[in-house]
């Protein structure tokens, strides 16, 4: 039997890197598994790559209220519920000092990474407890746990979800929700060539190099290093753990 047998998962940014790996690996112990991403092409190649009848996916904005309960009673409709959210949509904004900021990419990045968040949690609160419980497992970032010049959106948000994660894991505690966030160091994802490229245009890969470096481990994590710690918080065995901020950074913030 699988650690996750009989569970049910969304998983936001569904088509992106950490969403896929996370979604093999829940699959692999058991569980049925929904996609959500804005992009239904690149969930339609998610689907075909990933090639299991326990795997769907809804094409949803996690920024707006109506779009978030649509997707949350599809799976209710499709799986009667579900007992994990992985709330994993994000973008990274631009990369600019706080003076030159376009406000409307501020926004934008506050809507999806933190607002996005929020309606997650608030339209599923309600369908967990009705199935006794579950996993929320949010991703933040290293970036949500010290600064970053020219990414202070991104950095923002990724501070709120934590702060948000802890309000949510004492709400959630009377009827058996845990909440938690996931904090990667930089990984080998589209998110990071972009961020590669605006810190440094035409020169991402010396950047990432440089970045690579600065991690003791040496390397960027690989989506897989993300889903492994996902997995277990999503799982049984990490039913006692909620409200923690688990670093997945291969040693970058204990410097």
């Amino acid at each position: 039997m699988g650690r996750l047998t009989e569970k049910v998962a969304i998983i936001t940014g569904g088509a992106g890197g950490i969403g896929i790996a996370a979604a093999k690996k829940f699959i692999a112990e058991g569980c049925q598994v929904m996609l959500v991403d804005l992009d239904e092409a690149a969930l339609k190649q998610a689907q075909t790559d990933i090639g299991s009848n326990q795997l769907s996916y809804c094409v949803a904005d996690v920024s707006d209220s109506t779009s978030v309960k649509s997707f949350v009673d599809t799976a209710v409709e499709r799986y009667g519920g579900f007992d994990i959210l992985l709330a994993n949509a994000g973008i990274e904004g631009q990369f600019a000092p706080i003076t030159d900021y376009d406000e409307a990419v501020f926004d934008k990045v506050m809507a999806v990474n933190v607002r996005g968040v929020w309606l997650g949690l608030k339209h599923a609160f309600p369908v967990m407890q009705k199935r006794g419980g579950g996993s929320i497992v949010i991703t933040s970032s290293v970036a949500g746990l010290r600064g970053s010049p020219g990414l202070s959106a991104y950095v923002t948000s990724k501070h709120a979800v934590i702060g948000m994660m802890r309000s949510a894991a004492l709400e959630g505690s009377k009827n058996n929700i845990r909440v938690n966030t996931v904090n990667p160091s930089p990984v080998e994802t589209r998110m990071m060539r972009s961020i590669e490229e605006g810190i440094m245009p035409g020169q991402a890969e010396a950047i990432h190099d440089q970045m690579a470096q600065g991690i003791p481990v040496g390397r960027y994590a690989e989506p897989e290093d993300i889903a492994n710690i996902m997995l277990f918080l999503a799982s049984d065995e990490a039913s006692f753990l909620t409200g923690g901020v688990y670093s997945a950074d291969g040693g970058m913030t204990a410097k």
